[in-house]
């Protein structure tokens, strides 16, 4: 690394933070920014919330992100970041930071990646604020904090060689996001987003059960979800681990998982059971309800109904608890009347939806496969080990 330079952050970027509080969310306006939306290195707006422009311009009074700032968080998820994207009007919200590149000195990609990279983590680790219940950067601290910078011809070709590989997930992704939108656009063909018709109405649990009985798991830890690992669209599947949790409604493949809790209901975070063996059963958080389709019907269409708007609007109605943490049980999530669909548009629907979600699980492996090869990459090429002639001729076999 003798061609690489020990700089300051204050000497290549702008620190700034946004405001400490929390606004009104809306369903629609600026996007409002917030640790949800940071993603091991990716930016989701659809784990982020909304504002009106009257508090939007109250939120960027100090600063208004804009395209290729470095997105961090200062508290909690430390080490996390993203990039922002051109043409989004966001604010900050609390916790979030961002890092203005000097551009004379730092690319913005390669600022993300050199933030995300183990040497700077390792900064991170050393240098955080330790508290008894969250953990922050101290962010008058930050600038005088050291990061080893390459020329910047060196920089847009390290960039150049992730960027690939990023740039070939977010292709996976928005083939994803395409193909769940137009099965939601198949769903309401079926009329069972639409107000019931009296002569067509049948109770939704004619067509799915809500926490199906299972038996026990026979593994000692089993497959288990929690709640932080749903998400708002099928473009991902549920990040699972292995643990002995006592107690948690119990699924298996083709099951729907559904938020129970505000605010996680309201941002409509479902998940598609389709990791696991044909016969494994998994637990998951008690803050969500497991829906499965009947018998004859496509297990795909409990995941549409539990992120159709107006059945999560019927649910949230029938929450109950204290206004900071209401739910909704099982029992009140079921009491819900459908137009019933005709046999043969749902017998199409299935075959749709069954040959889209196989194909979106395997760019969902692929997009794994690719970020495991990113993040392998990362640091051999951030600490000069790999030079990247080595590192180009690797990805050109990969993507």
């Amino acid at each position: 690394m003798s061609d690489w330079n020990e700089r300051t952050i204050g000497d290549v970027a702008a620190v700034f933070d946004g405001p400490h509080a929390t606004p009104k969310k809306t369903t629609d306006g600026p996007w409002f920014l917030s640790i949800s939306s940071l993603d091991q290195g990716r930016l989701r707006l659809t784990e982020s919330a909304h504002l009106s422009e009257e508090d939007f311009t109250k939120w960027t009074r100090r600063v208004t992100p804009q395209e290729g700032d470095v997105l961090f968080s200062y508290e909690t998820r430390l080490g996390d970041a993203a990039l922002m994207p051109e043409g989004i009007r966001a604010c900050l919200g609390r916790r979030m930071g961002l890092l203005r590149p000097k551009r004379d000195h730092v690319d913005p990609s390669f600022l993300l990646y050199a933030y995300l990279a183990p040497q700077f983590q390792a900064v991170i680790n050393s240098r955080q604020i330790r508290g008894a219940t969250v953990d922050r950067i101290p962010l008058v601290d930050l600038p005088s904090w050291p990061i080893r910078l390459p020329s910047l011809g060196e920089q847009k070709a390290i960039c150049s060689v992730l960027g690939a590989v990023d740039d070939k997930i977010a292709v996976n992704e928005r083939i994803a996001a395409a193909c769940e939108a137009l099965l939601q656009l198949r769903f309401a063909e079926l009329g069972m987003a639409d107000e019931p018709d009296d002569s067509q109405a049948v109770p939704l649990t004619d067509l799915i059960t809500f926490n199906p009985k299972l038996k026990k798991p026979s593994a000692e830890e089993p497959v288990y979800v929690d709640m932080a690992a749903l998400q708002t669209s099928r473009a991902g599947i549920p990040s699972w681990s292995r643990r002995a949790p006592k107690s948690g409604p119990r699924f298996m493949n083709g099951d729907t998982l559904m938020a129970r809790i505000t605010p996680c209901l309201e941002n409509g975070k479902t998940g598609y059971v389709d990791f696991m063996g044909d016969e494994e059963i998994g637990l998951g958080s008690t803050e969500f309800i497991v829906m499965r389709s009947r018998p004859g019907v496509p297990s795909e269409l409990s995941y549409f109904m539990a992120r159709d708007a107006r059945f999560r609007a019927h649910a949230i109605r029938n929450m109950a608890g204290t206004s900071g943490r209401q739910r909704v049980s099982a029992a009140d999530a079921s009491n819900y009347l459908v137009n019933d669909p005709d046999p043969t548009a749902l017998g199409d629907f299935g075959q749709q939806a069954s040959s889209a979600f196989a194909h979106m699980k395997s760019l969902e492996g692929e997009s794994r496969t690719l970020a495991t090869l990113r993040d392998t990459l990362l640091p051999q090429l951030m600490s000069g080990r790999l030079r990247v002639k080595d590192a180009e001729k690797f990805v050109e076999d990969q993507v």
